[in-house]
């Protein structure tokens, strides 16, 4: 069974506010993210979550607080992967602001990330390779060396990981105005 963790602990600076908390379709942009995780059979689903509610009731779900997230993105990875059950096999990384990623997207990488289970499979978009992302056990020491605001490129990249092509994974929501303007409530 391929884990998942959901990267949403960022304060959100560009936003105003963490973008895991914003509404979006009627959810929260990290319920979301988790629901799909859920519905695309990972297990466990682990979101690193900022010192907030993360208001997940309901949803098989552990939020884990990262109190380094004022570090980046490598903070959250690196609070993420320590959560794992031992000998979890693989792990979806992904984050709470690609508003493109759905089940089917995330069980067709996991099926691809099935075809070869000791390499890592990523979204190609933009001309590279990146979230969301599954990597295999072997990769964890290198994910828990990660340091500052980066996330699993490198890894990738210099992994050769499978790429599903997703060209929508390009866009993801930044700035106030990247959101419906239905999902703007202060």
């Amino acid at each position: 069974m391929t884990a998942a963790i959901i990267l949403a602990a960022g304060e959100g600076r560009r936003m105003g506010r963490p973008k895991a908390l914003l509404p979006y379709e009627g959810e929260t942009l990290l319920r979301r993210a988790t629901r799909t995780a859920l519905e695309a059979g990972c297990s466990p689903v682990i979101a690193v979550v900022g010192d907030w509610n993360p208001g997940l009731e309901g949803l098989d779900v552990l939020p884990v607080i990262n109190p380094e997230a004022a570090e980046g993105m490598a903070s959250s990875i690196r609070t993420g992967i320590a959560a794992l059950p031992p000998k979890t096999p693989a792990v979806l990384i992904l984050t709470v602001d690609q508003p493109a990623v759905d089940t089917f997207l995330l069980r067709r990488l996991l099926a691809l990330a099935a075809t070869d289970p000791d390499r890592p499979a990523a979204c190609a978009y933009a001309g590279t390779l990146g979230i969301p992302a599954v990597l295999p056990r072997r990769c964890f020491p290198d994910l828990l060396a990660l340091r500052g605001d980066v996330g699993a490129k490198a890894i990738l990249l210099r992994e050769a990981a499978q790429g599903l092509p997703f060209s929508e994974g390009a866009r993801d929501l930044d700035f106030p105005e990247d959101l419906p303007p239905d999902s703007i409530r202060r």
